[in-house]
């Protein structure tokens, strides 16, 4: 008797540990493929997309439903998963020979392509399912949206410019929520759209001045390899103050009142901060100027125009 229940004890605890094994497994699996997609980094266009939401809404002066607002967040967690995990997928033999970015999940085998791949599948089900949840339009626009998105991952192969197109892919949130709310596209959301486009290209050709060496002997394309680092950051200075002046005057067309204007000054400060911190011959805080100070003007500016929608009259 006491021998059976010895036997029985040990497989029960043998039980638990693989339960337990298979549970952190699981997280770390979980782990992985949200370092995969820098699920973190969904604040960067969440923000925009949310202030268009706003702004449509009150159009017909009223507040985006609970519904509306949970179905926007899920098309661009969707979105974005797909986007950055088909990049992943585009990439796997550039991020191999890349210092910088040997150490991520395909790489290093730590998830298959296969995966990946499901991934990507799933992620644009997801998207195409919110599109469906929040009206026609919507779901009829899903599928140029993930064409965009992907055309992104193979410009660097051609262009110079694709810092722009990776900023058109997140520009066009804030349209898409407008068109989510509304049905319909309202022209002067297209500014917000150009001001997003300008600040992630921007942003995206600062951080392109780490890879310079690299996209040389990888015959890959960017602002900083075909003019230099020091043009290039005049580049990015000169679109980031081209965005600050598109939303002064998206928050005239609107007439805003001024929690926007705040926001505008708040955005154009933390800018200037960020340029501050890259400079030519130094590139040891692009982190801090890339994620850290990106993070904060996004929410901000939510933090900002969303009280100015709030209180706009119509």
């Amino acid at each position: 008797m006491d021998r059976r229940r010895e036997v029985m004890q040990k497989r029960s605890i043998r039980g638990a540990q693989a339960s337990f094994a298979g549970k952190e497994m699981t997280k770390s699996r979980i782990r992985t493929v949200l370092e995969m997609i820098k699920f973190e980094h969904s604040i960067f266009a969440l923000p925009f997309a949310l202030v268009g939401a706003l702004l449509a809404a009150r159009q017909g002066g009223g507040l985006p439903s609970g519904r509306q607002i949970l179905w926007i967040i899920v098309a661009m967690v969707g979105a974005r998963s797909a986007a950055m995990t088909m990049n992943r997928i585009a990439d796997i033999e550039y991020d191999r020979r890349n210092p910088r970015t040997a150490n991520r999940a395909l790489p290093r085998g730590k998830l298959s392509v296969g995966f990946a791949w499901a991934f990507t599948l799933a992620a644009s089900a997801l998207l195409m399912i919110a599109a469906w949840q929040l009206n026609s339009v919507s779901l009829e626009l899903s599928p140029v949206a993930l064409a965009i998105l992907f055309f992104y991952s193979y410009t660097k192969r051609f262009t110079s410019w694709s810092h722009f197109v990776l900023g058109f892919c997140l520009g066009i949130s804030p349209a898409a929520a407008w068109i989510a709310i509304r049905g319909s596209l309202d022209l002067r959301m297209l500014i917000l759209s150009t001001a997003v486009t300008l600040w992630v290209g921007g942003f995206d050709v600062l951080y392109a001045c780490q890879d310079v060496e690299f996209d040389k002997s990888a015959a890959l394309h960017s602002i900083p390899r075909k003019i230099g680092i020091p043009k290039a950051l005049g580049i990015a200075r000169g679109v980031h103050i081209l965005m600050v002046a598109l939303l002064v005057w998206l928050a005239a067309s609107f007439r805003l009142s001024w929690p926007a204007w705040a926001g505008i000054a708040v955005v154009a400060s933390l800018l200037a901060y960020e340029h501050s911190l890259v400079k030519s011959d130094d590139l040891s805080k692009m982190n801090a100027a890339f994620f850290t100070v990106n993070g904060y003007i996004s929410l901000l500016f939510l933090l900002f125009w969303g009280a100015a929608a709030v209180m706009a009259r119509h």
